[in-house]
């Protein structure tokens, strides 16, 4: 006797995720096409609830999935983001079918396994990590063009200095951009360790050309520089607005503990870690 996949959900629905269409398929059916643009998303999620689905599927595809992931989470559907693979590797013959119309089949029989996506405000806070993130790597592209306007004017400071973005370097790099040219005033400016064990090393890397336009260009990285720096700061306010308040008895993690396993030793450590990245001005 020919036994037959058991159908879970008649009314579950697979989206085909796309930068500019949306194809939706419920229980199998032939796919009905949506665009992307936010009222056209709504659009969708009437339609949908109009069918009686409740729960959802689609693929991660780019970002083009989040959007549409917020809609239909805040109508309290069930959303599920599969891997691609799972969907390829189900058995059949997925050329027969439509994505959508495939999608849906497998999702109505309970093929279709779904992965992790952390809550709405966990997704808020990783967008501004992301975001400061960014910022930090462009920050760093100005310490090397600092580097790049120094080295031009065979000023070798970063030899003698463990980093230019350190308080030293930005103190010696201001003042060179303010007017200053004389390497024993430039030395006064950098921290007691280094006047006392590289006096003469740094100032013998600060005799250098004095280029007006290399000056200009190290100006111009100084600011940028700052400017990263300011956005960095903004991007730890919003963060700390997302975190939770802070529960002084709730314990660190600990150092046998593996990350993941609990999620307020997580918080605590991840405000101890911008605690250090504000004193640092990172």
């Amino acid at each position: 006797m020919k036994k037959h996949l058991p159908v879970l959900d008649p009314k579950a629905a697979f989206v085909d995720v796309g930068s500019e269409h949306m194809h939706v398929s419920v229980g199998g059916d032939v796919p009905v096409v949506f665009g992307t643009v936010t009222t056209q998303l709504h659009a969708l999620r009437d339609w949908l609830l109009a069918q009686g689905v409740r729960s959802v599927a689609m693929e991660a595809t780019g970002v083009y999935w989040l959007a549409l992931y917020s809609v239909l989470e805040a109508a309290g559907l069930d959303v599920r983001m599969v891997n691609g693979r799972h969907a390829r590797n189900a058995p059949g013959r997925k050329s027969d079918m439509q994505d959508a119309q495939w999608g849906s089949t497998l999702h109505m029989h309970g093929l279709l396994r779904a992965g992790f996506v952390p809550p709405a405000d966990i997704r808020r806070l990783q967008d501004y990590l992301r975001l400061r993130a960014d910022h930090v790597g462009q920050a760093a592209s100005c310490v090397q063009l600092m580097q790049k306007a120094l080295e031009r004017m065979n000023i070798k400071l970063h030899d003698a200095i463990s980093t230019l973005a350190g308080t030293s370097g930005m103190a010696v790099m201001r003042a060179i951009v303010a007017g200053q040219r004389d390497p024993g005033a430039l030395l006064a400016l950098c921290d007691l360790q280094i006047r006392r064990a590289k006096a003469e090393l740094v100032k013998e890397t600060l005799r250098g050309t004095w280029c007006e336009e290399h000056i200009f260009a190290l100006d111009q990285a100084l600011q940028s520089w700052d400017h990263y720096q300011r956005l960095i700061v903004e991007c730890d306010r919003r963060i700390q607005a997302v975190l939770p308040p802070h529960d002084p008895t709730q314990p660190t993690l600990p150092k046998t503990q593996k990350r993941g396993s609990a999620n307020a030793p997580e918080i605590s450590m991840l405000r101890e870690i911008l605690a250090q990245c504000a004193a640092a001005a990172i």
